[in-house]
């Protein structure tokens, strides 16, 4: 199915793009939902084995002040949903001086299902002020690959306000909870040696396996500026930061490839 909810105020755009997967019987993955919403367009890509592959590919640009964006993606028993972009997600100052921007993301997996959130970057442009909350709810034995990247100001730009939360429950438990906040009016020292020290691109890798119940990958560090932290459930994260957005990406990609191959 691919309908619209969208609806326009004198301040933005409001937009919110669903999908749903469902298990098809014979070890496929059918989307049953794939609700398109202005300036958030999902399309369906060849699929990969069992796997139902989506892009979501932005019609318009944005995130801008005012606009108030959302993606809801449901996965039921045994379905497997793989969703990426086609290009990185820019937030933008709005006409109106100071208007905030919302991109809100809701995912949910059922046991024995399956989610790989592989976006491409979130940049904050210089004058921008966006808030990003993810909240993802897994049932025991389910699954996720969980990828965040945000990137600090275009070249040579200062960037935005950037303010982001992710949570993540299983079997209705909290598993990750953090916050963070960069940019002007950002708490003091968010930059500093003791936050994100003068790189401009931080990054998160969530990873939750059945199989780590029974042995979780050891605590490392990886690189300068990147570690592995199993938490308190089957699941790891890994954070990051970089100079770069290429830089990060190549850090986050060898770890999630280390932490499949321990699985």
């Amino acid at each position: 199915m691919d309908g619209m909810t969208t609806t326009g105020t004198g301040t933005g755009v409001t937009a919110t793009a669903r999908i749903s997967a469902r298990e098809n019987g014979r070890g496929g993955t059918v989307l049953p939902t794939l609700e398109s919403a202005g300036p958030l367009a999902l399309r369906r890509t060849r699929a990969s084995g069992d796997e139902a592959r989506v892009m979501l590919v932005g019609a318009m640009s944005g995130p801008l002040g005012g606009d108030r964006f959302a993606v809801e993606a449901q996965v039921g028993e045994g379905a497997r949903l793989h969703l990426g972009s086609a290009a990185a997600t820019i937030a933008l100052p709005g006409q109106a001086k100071g208007s905030e921007a919302r991109y809100d993301v809701r995912l949910d997996i059922a046991a024995g299902g399956e989610l790989r959130w592989l976006p491409e970057q979130l940049i904050s442009a210089k004058g921008s002020d966006l808030v990003v909350s993810t909240s993802v709810d897994l049932a025991p034995g389910a699954r996720l690959v969980f990828r965040e990247e945000q990137v600090l100001g275009r070249f040579g730009e200062e960037p935005g306000r950037l303010r982001s939360r992710l949570t993540v429950r299983l079997g209705g438990r909290p598993l990750l909870d953090q916050e963070v906040t960069c940019g002007p009016g950002a708490p003091g020292g968010w930059d500093g040696p003791a936050v994100l020290g003068g790189h401009r691109a931080l990054g998160q890798l969530v990873v939750v396996r059945p199989e780590f119940v029974e042995r979780t990958p050891e605590p490392q560090v990886l690189g300068e500026c990147a570690a592995l932290t199993p938490l308190a459930g089957p699941a790891v994260l890994v954070t990051a930061l970089a100079p770069d957005a290429l830089r990060l990406r190549r850090v986050l990609d060898e770890a999630l490839a280390a932490v499949e191959d321990a699985a």
